[in-house]
């Protein structure tokens, strides 16, 4: 009798199968799922693996929780009252046609506007319009197609997902059998005889067998699930081999002691599944320790204007803010933390946060949200709650910014991947083959010790422990990345371009004068509440250098890119900006960096800066020039070209008066002629030009530099150790490199000693985690060491 497969889950269907569209359903809600993908053009699912499908639970009434708006409001990470954003564990997230299904959740559903699938940690992340579609609503229908969230009442104002302990649970019923099994054959290992031992020998053997049936079908459970995915979606993964092994070795010892042929192999069955999960379960808490230092104890170098009791404005780092505390966001700058709007005209972008580009106007007394822009003018604001690091990560890393950049090593891991278990399989067969001629009491032996022996997963492990680490070590020197991929890209740099201002000077030791018609009180008033406004290197520097004045709320401000900009209160009107911007034509070939004034359409006088530059400007162009091109692009006039000439290494490429769009053109320029440009900038006037390089780098001296647009943020203070940071990226190229070539050479020693019959599968297994462990133990100290050496 033909059993009846369901063509969405893949189970038996009984007697009451549901025919449909040409196809069999096991009940109805395999049914409504397979119609509701089909009629909203998500067919694609099931050619992306056949039945990959869940059954739908019932989930009628058992949401009505989330009616409550209060526990709505601690479950969502962003709520602007038409926007709400929120991250949703979904246990069921197994497979490419889940990730599909659940990114393309906009077809399903107008409302909503996007939905990212974290694969690893089995998270999704959806933006939806609240006015169209309520949490309850989402969540019912994620339950219909089969993807019911994981939502615990008990911890929803931490909203955070289940700590999986499933593997631990394996490791000791795998470690607990073994024990008891070794015990056992001891009798067998050292031929010991006699009556006692005789009339047991029985019932040890079945003892192994009853030891051995957790461990296959519980602690082994994963990799024969996950080879049978792969085999039905037509794909041979590395799990494929050790489940293949796993259960020759259990069909081969029970049918030895059944038919009294022997003890059976149950000693290396259970040694494997423990050795194997030892190996994952190190390299779990190993990723999982990196992931956390990258989180939690190395922090972005931001630093936020806050503004104490009396007043004062004081630089604090984004770690250092704590609830109640008053805060000033600058025109372009991101809102770091959630918090009240005290006073100003806000006019917030989250598209940073939901995607979604149109300004939102909010008046005193409204709720920002952290990963907001403010266009419009400096706003105050009250923190109602401090960020974590992890969700800055997460926001930084968020699928939209993402430029496309794809990972080599993941490509090469990928290409071994597919080809090595079609290798290890027929290698393995025809061993066997040749043994079952030769001598046949070694061929199941053989056979299981190829397929265990043989391993990617060194291979897979180098490239992501190598480059998590120096994530990691990095973040610790002060110098902040995207991602791993950006270590890739870092490494093969040809080409440096820096902008000048605020980027290889310092505004903390410029000095400043001031030339022309003196400003009246108001004309001053204005001008430093104008400038407070503004996030541009030159503005800091005279905002911090001006006398105080009472802080006003501007009733007009505006920045022009590339040119000034302008506030307005009352009738008074004030611009700040270059000569032409002012209307002062007739000023040209200046020889100083100046910024220039005017006052109701009235000149009045120029700041002359004297720039500083940075401690050890000479050595990092003259280190880099040696390995690759180098040039400055700036927005500044040509007025220190004679004083840069004789600071940087000759041959450097100069321009001046380079429009923001000017830049931006410039690097693709190069990009067409095949060059890796890394750009370096101050994150906010250069973020076109940081986003079209292959790696931007947004230098953070006392300034809110977060921007999607670059790759990296640098403390201010490491600006000499930049040469030091790209070489070190490089070497960690180098050990992964390194990596894959110890992992292959093991991989053919291994299956020499196999082949040959030398290599029993218990000693295989412990070898095959062993390797892995190994690969990560080196990269993690070589990557330590390297580290070390860094300043």
């Amino acid at each position: 009798m033909n059993i009846v497969k369901c063509y969405h889950c893949g189970g038996d269907c009984d007697m009451s199968t549901i025919f449909f569209d040409d196809k069999d359903f096991c009940c109805n809600g395999c049914k409504t799922v397979y119609d509701i993908f089909s009629s909203n053009n998500l067919s694609y699912y099931y050619d992306l693996q056949s039945s990959a499908g869940a059954t739908p639970s019932v989930v009628k009434d058992k949401y009505n929780f989330l009616d409550e708006e209060d526990i709505v409001e601690k479950l969502v990470e962003f709520n602007d009252g038409n926007i709400q954003i929120i991250n949703l564990y979904i246990p069921h997230i197994h497979c490419s046609s889940c990730i599909w299904v659940l990114e393309n959740m906009n077809k399903l559903h107008d409302a909503v506007i996007s939905s990212f699938v974290d694969f690893p940690k089995k998270m999704v992340r959806i933006t939806y319009k609240n006015k169209f579609l309520s949490l309850k609503e989402l969540v019912v229908l994620l339950a219909k197609i089969g993807y019911e969230p994981y939502i615990s009442l008990d911890d929803y104002g931490k909203a955070k997902q289940p700590t999986d302990r499933s593997l631990i649970y394996k490791l000791g019923v795998a470690g607990f059998a073994f024990g008891n099994i070794m015990f056992l054959s001891f009798p067998e290992y050292f031929e010991v005889s006699g009556f006692w031992i005789d009339q047991y020998k029985v019932l040890f053997r079945w003892l192994m067998f009853v030891f051995s049936l957790p461990v296959v079908f519980y602690a082994a459970q994963d990799y024969f699930i996950s080879a049978y995915k792969g085999l039905r979606s037509n794909i041979l993964n590395i799990d494929v081999p050790i489940a293949l092994g796993v259960f020759v070795l259990f069909v081969r010892s029970t049918l030895e002691i059944m038919f009294d042929w022997g003890t059976g192999f149950f000693d290396s069955l259970t040694g494997l599944v423990f050795f194997l999960l030892l190996g994952k379960f190190f390299q779990q808490k190993t990723y999982s320790f990196l992931s956390f230092e990258r989180d939690y104890k190395s922090y972005f170098p931001i630093a936020i204007t806050r503004i104490l009791k009396n007043g004062k404005e004081e630089n604090a780092q984004v770690y250092d803010i704590k609830v109640g505390d008053r805060l000033l966001i600058r025109n372009e700058e991101l809102i770091p933390v959630d918090g009240i709007l005290i006073n100003g005209n806000a006019q917030i972008d989250y598209s940073f946060v939901s995607g979604e580009s149109e300004a939102v106007r909010l008046a005193s007394g409204d709720k920002i949200f952290a990963g907001g822009k403010q266009l419009s003018g400096a706003i105050e604001m009250e923190v109602l709650k401090t960020i974590s690091q992890s969700y800055l990560t997460q926001l930084w890393g968020n699928a939209v910014f993402q430029k496309d950049k794809s990972s080599s090593f993941q490509t090469l891991t990928d290409r071994i991947g597919k080809r090595f278990t079609i290798a290890v399989l027929s290698i393995a067969l025809i061993a066997t083959i040749f043994w079952s001629f030769y001598d046949s009491s070694k061929m199941f032996n053989v056979f299981t010790a190829v397929l265990i022996i043989a391993c990617p997963c060194a291979i897979a492990l180098a490239a992501p422990f190598t480059l998590g680490n120096m994530l990691r070590i990095f973040g610790k020197k002060k110098f902040y990345l995207k991602d791993t991929r950006t270590i890739e890209q870092l490494a093969v740099i040809d080409t440096a371009i820096f902008d000048k201002t605020g980027t290889i000077t310092t505004a903390k030791k410029s000095a400043v004068c001031y030339e022309g018609l003196g400003l009246t009180l108001d004309e001053e008033s204005l001008l430093k509440n104008t400038l407070r406004a503004s996030n541009h290197p030159l503005s800091r520097t005279l905002y911090s250098m001006l006398k105080e004045h009472d802080i006003m709320i501007l009733d007009d401000y505006h920045e022009h890119l590339g040119k000034g900009i302008e506030g307005r209160k009352a009738a008074n009107h004030i611009k700040v900006g270059s000569a032409i911007f002012v209307g002062n034509a007739s000023e040209k070939n200046m020889v100083k960096t100046v910024v220039h004034v005017s006052a109701n359409d009235e000149y009045k006088g120029r700041f002359v800066f004297h720039n500083e530059y940075r401690k050890g400007v000479s050595q990092v162009f003259k280190s880099m020039a040696e390995k690759m091109n180098v040039a400055i692009l700036s927005g500044d006039n040509a007025g220190e070209k004679s004083r840069l000439e004789g600071l940087l290494p000759k041959g450097t490429l100069l321009l001046f008066n380079q429009k923001p769009k000017n830049k931006l053109e410039y690097i693709k320029a190069l990009q067409e002629q095949n060059k890796k440009v890394l750009m370096v900038g101050d994150g906010l006037n250069d973020a076109g030009a940081l986003a079209q390089s292959n790696v931007g780098i947004a230098i953070s001296e006392n300034v809110n530099v977060f921007s999607p647009a670059c790759d990296g943020i640098m403390d201010a203070s490491k600006f000499g150790q930049l040469h030091h940071y790209i070489l070190a990226s490089k070497k960690a190229m180098k050990i992964i490199k390194m990596s894959f070539t110890l992992s292959l050479a093991y991989n053919i020693v291994g299956l020499y000693f196999a082949v040959t019959g030398q290599l029993q599968p218990v000693i295989a297994a412990i070898l095959m985690p062993l390797s892995s462990i190994s690969i990560v133990v080196f990269t993690t100290i070589s990557t330590n060491l390297m580290g070390r050496k860094l300043k």
